[in-house]
């Protein structure tokens, strides 16, 4: 039997975890990270979304770090961090049907102007503007084509949208462009009539859509954020917004979350806000997956979303 101390949420939710993994793995031990504390050297393994610096340090023997989502960087910002310790993202089936969803309605809402329908509705409003372009005319450029980047292009590409991606290395796919590299990047934003940032957050995309990205992309062009808050340059946004160069704009992420209530994002006619909701799987499917990893580990692999150094995510 091997120990998983959960350190996510409040302890109220705590129950629901352990009712999760019983039912899956009834041979794991799930214990409260405070009750863990007692016998530290016993857990093996640690599940946290955003635990307080020092906490993952103090569990010695850990075998591996579990995160609840797929974005580690603020977990690494711990100066205490125990970097020795293999982290794991978030995966899963659930996880990536989720993104592909709202990333697929998110296209589909920038296409329509539903934006302005949803103004309309607001001032009791019935304003027909027809917009009679398709999916099969519209490119969607993901930039970040990794483990849900892949996901989403292929998910698009079957809805009939023309589907581009861009990522630091190739990554072929079929019925999608591929570009790579920063000598491509420009080529791959001139065709792009929505752009996806599906980009993990390091220190070479941190600020990366700037005032002089956004202007490489088509008059018209908008702007779906899933990826980090920290990636998007928000005033370049509204600039870009504001003077017509881009149509729209739906952002999950942010650098402050909450988002400020005094933020001008909220107000923009052209900007569409969710609260970080993109793609959450639900409890069970988030116990089945840190099973199979724990299992994945126990047996001497290495899970598929082992977090990289060197990479960076």
């Amino acid at each position: 039997m091997v120990t998983l101390a959960v350190a996510e949420g409040k302890h109220a939710d705590f129950p629901s975890w352990k009712r999760a993994f019983s039912t899956l793995a009834p041979d794991l031990d799930v214990i409260w990270w405070e009750d863990a504390l007692q016998t530290p050297q016993n857990v093996e393994y640690l599940l946290v979304w955003q635990p307080e610096h020092g906490l993952a340090a103090r569990f010695a023997n850990l075998r591996a770090i579990l995160c609840v989502g797929a974005g580690v960087d603020h977990l690494l910002a711990d100066p205490h961090w125990p970097h020795d310790v293999p982290l794991v993202r978030m995966g899963g089936q659930e996880t990536a049907a989720l993104m592909e969803e709202y990333v697929t309605w998110a296209c589909l809402s920038l296409l329509r102007e539903t934006r302005t329908w949803a103004w309309q509705q607001e001032r009791r409003i019935f304003h027909r503007k027809l917009v009679t372009r398709t999916a099969a005319t519209t490119t969607v450029g993901i930039m970040g084509m990794g483990h849900l980047g892949t996901q989403v292009a292929r998910r698009l590409r079957d809805f009939g949208f023309q589907v581009r991606g861009w990522s630091r290395r190739r990554r072929e796919l079929a019925g999608v462009r591929s570009f790579a590299g920063q000598a491509e990047l420009a080529d791959f934003l001139s065709g792009t009539d929505i752009l996806v940032s599906l980009l993990p957050n390091t220190p070479r995309t941190r600020d990366m859509i700037d005032a002089d990205l956004l202007s490489r992309l088509p008059r018209g062009a908008a702007l779906v954020n899933v990826g980090r808050g920290e990636q998007v340059c928000e005033d370049a946004l509204l600039a870009a917004l504001g003077r017509g160069h881009l149509s729209g704009a739906v952002l999950d992420v942010f650098r402050e979350e909450p988002l400020s209530p005094d933020s001008a994002l909220w107000d923009h006619p052209a900007i569409t806000i969710s609260p970080h909701a993109a793609s959450e799987a639900s409890r069970a499917e988030q116990a089945a997956y840190m099973v199979q990893v724990i299992h994945e580990i126990e047996r001497g692999g290495t899970p598929a979303l082992l977090y990289n150094a060197e990479r960076g995510y």
